[in-house]
């Protein structure tokens, strides 16, 4: 999908009814959908024109055009659009949609067919593009090491099944080539003397099986003319246009050995603790990956972290810190089996490439590393330090994707035994993951009621900025969760659970009382104050709300006017009658009513025709590069023209930068509301005189 995540959709779909229903569905799946319709073939063609189109509902049996001329007018645009046919009768329908370009189908009345088509082919969408991406960006990256490679002081070949099918300018040089055509197919035994092709032979038998090479080979080698030095061979998996094939790096023995090994370390090593670096690591890691994808060998990746090094810090500072790391290295160092590839991750992290170990072995491994720690004593000047750490273990199985997925596992079973008390080790299952993820959900259920029950809440605000001199302060009012230490913990982490356990209509109770008794406050001291506060469906729809709301307006002498209630458009749609009702009643009160995400339906103002409200909040996708995409400049213009038509009020979410809020101002939007101006604070000291 598009940057801003927001999915462009064209229906073809000859009732608007039917079409609504469908984006209906489809938010409610999480789909943030940008829908526009197409009734005739010129309309389809002006969609296929913008840049942006990225799928397609069609809807079987309809008049204007068929199935088969979408898909030709789609092939003809050369874009990637997938066809989702809908309400097809029979199997023979089905297929014959399928003949003529539908990627698939689904069911018309049933929604949730509908939202498992649509979220498979985006991801499917998502998966081509991302290949297309990965294709190109492959090309671009040998383009760069081919460049690379050639230019390269280093002499360099690489060899398939002992022949050489690629040598750079330095490697023809050094055994006197003037191009490679003298040299392609070549055996590379042919660059060494007779009497030391042997080990050469053995350390290429060995890649051939899978086997680790000798890191360096010292051997006697042959120039064109006959003449012999001595050199070193450095050996190195790589791929050569998509084949296997061995990197195989030649030194003049000539040069001064210390500065070439000094050389080596560099590119390496850690230089605090002499363990190999994160760069030199990944790579290792990416080549046990790949060689566990193609079936070649097991492994695993131990991740180590020690615990509470803020402790460490104080004790010693940070000039002292470098040797605490440096005796953990040690001990790491002494602990692990000589073919497993121990380094320094990160500023007190460390990980272990084991490979051919069992998992039980692996993990008594990491149990040893971690007693071993433990028990070590750093002397620091006249310090005594001692730490302790927390361990992640996880395989690397043939279902593996990525290096990055091996080291997410590790990291999350590391932050487990640390969520544990640390000074453990933790075997990364993804069994016990799901049960962890069970228990975090427990957590955070039980830190909702707590809340609740404690007044562990707290609100934010973000200022509401008029771009045309209204009076008055207008304050978005905003969820937080407050722990024990004090720290705010934003909505997104708790409120799913919230929703999951039917605890939402509370904890808008708890909000809309606590923004009463605040607003009561700043009527005292003199501010002439609105707020904007958010309502769920679930809040809405309970007929004890208006009464209850009621009472506490009554109760702290708060004017109705000071309270402005907002909900997302498409909430409202599938909400409609007690969206309506609540409307109705807040109405009686002299409350204000937003739509939130104004402009993300088909046709949003159609909306107002059963709804009254008196502010449109335009959707956050239009602020995405505002002031260069005309295409959401003159769709903020739109939705501004019409309302003020219509009398409502308009505000921009998610404003970020100057040049938006130019754009806002010229096209007459009425309020901005972003992190430009301010991101939400707790304390109400916006100054809106400026």
């Amino acid at each position: 999908m598009n940057e801003d995540k927001t999915l462009r959709l064209l229906i073809i779909e000859p009732s608007e009814e039917r079409a609504e229903h469908a984006i209906s569905v489809l938010r409610n799946a999480g789909i943030a959908v940008r829908p526009s319709r197409a009734a005739d073939e010129e309309q389809l063609q002006e969609a296929l024109d913008s840049k942006n189109l990225e799928m397609i509902l069609f809807r079987s049996g309809n008049d204007a055009m068929d199935l088969e001329q979408v898909n030709s007018m789609v092939g003809r645009s050369g874009k990637d659009v997938p066809i989702i046919a809908t309400s097809l009768p029979d199997a023979e329908a089905v297929i014959t949609a399928m003949h003529h370009g539908a990627r698939d189908v689904a069911f018309d009345d049933n929604g949730e067919h509908l939202q498992l088509v649509v979220l498979r082919e985006l991801d499917n969408l998502k998966v081509r593009r991302a290949v297309r991406r990965l294709e190109a960006g492959y090309r671009e990256s040998e383009r760069r090491c081919n460049a690379l490679l050639d230019s390269s002081r280093d002499a360099i070949a690489y060899v398939h099944e002992g022949m050489h099918v690629y040598a750079n300018y330095a490697y023809l040089a050094m055994f006197g080539f003037n191009g490679f055509e003298e040299i392609e197919g070549m055996p590379i035994l042919d660059m060494v003397e007779t009497g030391n092709a042997e080990p050469l032979k053995d350390a290429l038998r060995k890649i051939s099986k899978g086997e680790k090479p000798p890191k360096r080979l010292e051997l006697k080698s042959r120039r064109l003319n006959g003449n012999t030095f001595d050199s070193v061979m450095e050996f190195s998996t790589a791929t050569i246009e998509g084949e296997p094939c061995t990197q195989i790096v030649v030194r003049d023995q000539a040069m001064n050995p210390e500065i070439m090994q000094e050389l080596t370390d560099l590119r390496t090593q850690d230089l605090v603790t002499g363990l190999c670096n994160r760069q030199y690591f990944m790579g290792e890691l990416d080549r046990a990956v790949r060689e566990t994808m193609e079936g070649g060998k097991s492994g695993a990746l131990i991740f180590i972290e020690l615990d509470d090094f803020r402790a460490v810090i104080d004790q010693v500072g940070i000039a002292g810190t470098d040797l605490i790391l440096s005796d953990v290295a040690k001990v790491i160092k002494s602990r692990v089996p000589e073919h497993a590839l121990a380094g320094r991750f990160g500023d007190h992290r460390f990980t272990v490439l084991t490979e051919d170990m069992t998992l039980q072995d692996v993990k008594r491994l990491a149990e040893k590393v971690r007693a071993a720690l433990e028990e070590h004593i750093s002397e620091v000047g006249k310090r005594s330090v001692t730490l302790s750490c927390s361990i992640g273990v996880t395989p690397i199985a043939e279902g593996t994707k990525t290096a990055q997925d091996v080291l997410s596992n590790a990291s999350s079973a590391c932050d487990e035994a640390q969520m544990a008390g640390g000074n453990r080790v933790q075997l990364f299952n993804p069994v016990e993951q799901e049960q962890a993820d069970r228990k975090n959900t427990q957590r955070w259920l039980d830190a909702i009621r707590d809340a609740l029950g404690n007044d562990r809440f707290a609100l934010v605000f973000q200022p509401i900025v008029s771009l045309h001199g209204a009076s008055g302060e207008f304050y978005e009012v905003l969820l937080r969760m407050e722990t024990k230490d004090g720290e705010l913990v934003p909505p997104a982490q708790f409120l799913p659970v919230a929703e999951q356990n039917d605890l939402m209509g509370e904890i808008d109770r708890w909000v809309i009382g606590h923004a009463i008794e605040l607003l009561k406050e700043r009527e005292s001291s003199g501010h002439k104050t609105t707020f904007f506060v958010k309502l769920t469906p679930e809040t809405a729809g309970d007929p004890s709300v208006l009464p209850w709301l009621a009472k506490q307006l009554k109760e702290h002498r708060v004017h109705g006017d000071r309270l402005v209630f907002e909900m997302p458009e498409s909430r409202v749609v599938t909400h409609m009658k007690p969206a309506r009702q609540f409307v109705q009643g807040i109405k009686q009160l002299h409350c204000g009513f937003a739509l939130e995400q104004f402009g993300s339906g088909l046709n949003s103002f159609q909306l107002l025709k059963h709804l009254t409200a008196d502010y449109l909040k335009i959707d956050r996708s239009y602020m995405q590069g505002l002031a260069s995409n005309s295409e959401h400049q003159e769709k903020v213009k739109q939705i501004t023209d019409e309302a003020h038509a219509l009398g409502k009020i308009t505000i921009a979410e998610f404003v970020e930068d100057a040049a938006s809020m130019s754009v806002l101002y010229q096209v007459g939007v009425n309020f901005v509301q972003g992190n430009f101006l301010q991101e939400p604070e707790k304390v109400l000291a916006y100054d809106f005189g400026e």
